[in-house]
């Protein structure tokens, strides 16, 4: 199949690969920087989670019958610079920071969120139903961590953060 929403599709599917590769390099800092242990963990498992989301989008390609591809996303790579400068512009070991991790985390999931759902609403369109089952279990792990996220922020950390003195 080739036309222009197939390589659209193929696009998204290029930028999520990027995305995801970039993440994963990422996540270990945004653990290390966390104050909460609650907070840690959650990073800490999502990095597993995203490792194998990587494996999935390998295997979405694969289904496809293409090689996997990356191309940096340009969005990704600004959504993990905020969360890069936001660690910077709050004390280590602060739960204000951990609030400003969360926040920028949660960005990172919404985009993330919003590209597997298109990308499978794609994939069912043009019939691609391994490439879908792939996407959309990718899709709901996301929203896990989404979940997860906010849990650990609205049990534990805005709570303390919002006690801090400046």
């Amino acid at each position: 199949m080739d036309n222009a929403l197939h390589e659209l599709f193929l696009d998204g599917l290029k930028d999520a690969l990027w995305a995801e590769e970039a993440l994963y390099k990422n996540l270990p800092k945004m653990a290390k920087g966390a104050t909460s242990k609650e907070l840690t963990k959650a990073f800490e498992n999502h990095l597993k989670e995203t490792e194998g989301h990587i494996e999935k989008l390998k295997q979405t390609f694969e289904s496809l019958g293409e090689k996997a591809e990356s191309e940096k996303c340009e969005a990704m790579a600004g959504l993990l610079e905020e969360a890069e400068e936001l660690m910077k512009d709050h004390k280590r070991g602060t739960m204000v920071r951990d609030a400003a991790l969360i926040a920028g985390a949660q960005k990172i999931e919404h985009y993330e969120i919003a590209t597997y759902g298109t990308l499978a609403t794609f994939a069912n369109l043009m019939g691609h139903k391994k490439a879908e089952k792939l996407l959309k279990d990718i899709l709901k792990e996301e929203k896990n961590a989404d979940a997860k996220l906010t849990q650990v922020a609205e049990s534990l950390v805005n709570e303390a953060a919002m006690a801090e003195e400046n």
